[in-house]
């Protein structure tokens, strides 16, 4: 049964782990980090930023074999009416199979439940496809934003998508 807890930095070796080429490197982080490959200590350092922040939540998946996805959440308004999820990743020998989906309805619950947000946002980008299939079929939907990114001598199209809270 997948389970939903904060992030220990011990996580940070799995993560690295599940980033499998360059590729998916720049799909997952969009330029947050300015070098492929990361590391462990890279991921904790990004995270100790944020250590003493109330609008800003890591959190793992997790199965009791141990870690199997990982998102972030931050707040994007004084209010904390809105959360937008980011740093989205399964494990790559668990993708495909419902986990991606599972993590982000748990990371949904937890947003509108405890956080009682009206609103999560997220990107994802455009030559994603899987992760845009499955960002759907967990009820998100494209808002009609963009925004691009210049990913190495490329541009690439980043489509914003939203949930609301249901009523």
């Amino acid at each position: 049964m997948l389970r939903l807890r904060p992030y220990k930095s011990c996580d940070a070796e799995k993560i690295v782990g599940w980033i499998r080429d360059e590729t998916s490197f720049w799909k997952w982080s969009a330029g947050r980090y300015d070098r492929y490959p990361i590391c462990a200590e890279d991921i904790n350092a990004e995270y100790d930023k944020y250590a003493f922040s109330d609008c800003f939540f890591a959190m793992t998946a997790f199965e009791d074999d141990g870690a199997a996805g990982h998102l972030i959440m931050r707040f994007l308004d004084e209010d904390k009416k809105i959360l937008r999820f980011g740093f989205i990743i399964v494990d790559d020998a668990k993708r495909g199979r419902g986990y991606g989906k599972n993590m982000l309805l748990l990371a949904l619950k937890y947003a509108f439940e405890i956080l009682m947000v009206e609103k999560v946002t997220l990107g994802v980008f455009e030559n994603n496809e899987p992760a845009h299939r499955c960002y759907r079929s967990a009820g998100f939907h494209e808002t009609g934003a963009v925004e691009w990114y210049r990913i190495g001598d490329e541009d690439w199209k980043c489509l914003e998508m939203e949930i609301r809270h249901p009523q």
